[in-house]
């Protein structure tokens, strides 16, 4: 019986640096990816619609559509996972990429191998690494046991939110909620504790899958934008050790 071969993850890579782009995506595919690298931010969303990768890299600053524009425009369509790169670690620039929808972020210059380890840690919280996204579900729906108020199976209820932690469905006052992967993460990881603290370090532990230190402010970020769809006063800030969901 022949096997098939599982194909290798698509990277959508916009990047207009010549040296750069050709550089990182000689890097990528050496490490088992397959590259689309293109110049621009108009050439990158005309190839993120035909090729429909599995994972985008996005410059911050690109000709024709910047990369913050170029995430809104990805996320408008998608939830599919992004990374902005960004030439200065301005708070400006990182937070403008993340209130965007990018999931994460790494700053230029970057090593070959660093690149490669933030994209592999992405691609496992969104079950691409597995190749299927029953397989992030089912690692999903594992991490909440059933704390909070629980009716059906898998679902839990925190005033008029309730979270499949299941069917991986988020519901407020009856109407769906649309999370991204990474939102979705962060909302099951307050789901399983409700009324404790979880402190940001936890956090990007837990959901970006940081065995290092990382910034902050990918959380905070994050926590924002999870606020503005599910409630701004159901997380809590705990100032001084980071964040809680009321129970």
């Amino acid at each position: 019986m022949t096997q098939r071969t599982a194909e290798p993850t698509h990277v959508l890579f916009v990047e207009d640096d010549d040296v750069i782009r050709e550089a990182t995506q000689l890097a990528l595919e050496r490490d088992g990816f397959a590259v689309t690298a293109v110049p621009d931010g108009l050439s990158g969303l005309d190839a993120f619609r035909a090729d429909q990768p599995d994972i985008a890299l996005l410059d911050v600053m690109l000709p024709g559509l910047d990369g913050v524009s170029l995430c809104r425009r990805i996320r408008d369509e998608s939830t599919v996972p992004v990374i902005m790169l960004s030439a200065r670690a301005d708070s400006i620039d990182v937070v403008l990429g993340l209130e965007a929808g990018a999931d994460d972020y790494v700053t230029k210059p970057f090593d070959g191998a660093v690149l490669v380890a933030r994209i592999r840690a992405v691609l496992r919280r969104f079950g691409h690494a597995s190749g299927t996204a029953a397989g992030a579900r089912q690692g999903q729906a594992g991490a909440a046991p059933g704390y909070g108020d629980e009716g059906p199976a898998g679902v839990l209820r925190f005033g008029d939110l309730s979270v499949d932690t299941e069917g991986m469905e988020v519901r407020r006052a009856g109407e769906q909620v649309a999370l991204t992967p990474t939102e979705m993460r962060l909302l099951l990881e307050f789901s399983t504790a409700p009324g404790t603290v979880l402190s940001r370090d936890r956090l990007l532990q837990r959901v970006w899958d940081y065995g290092w230190g990382g910034d902050t402010r990918v959380v905070d970020v994050h926590v924002q934008r999870l606020r503005t769809k599910i409630g701004q006063d159901r997380i809590e800030t705990v100032r001084g050790f980071g964040y809680k969901l009321k129970a």
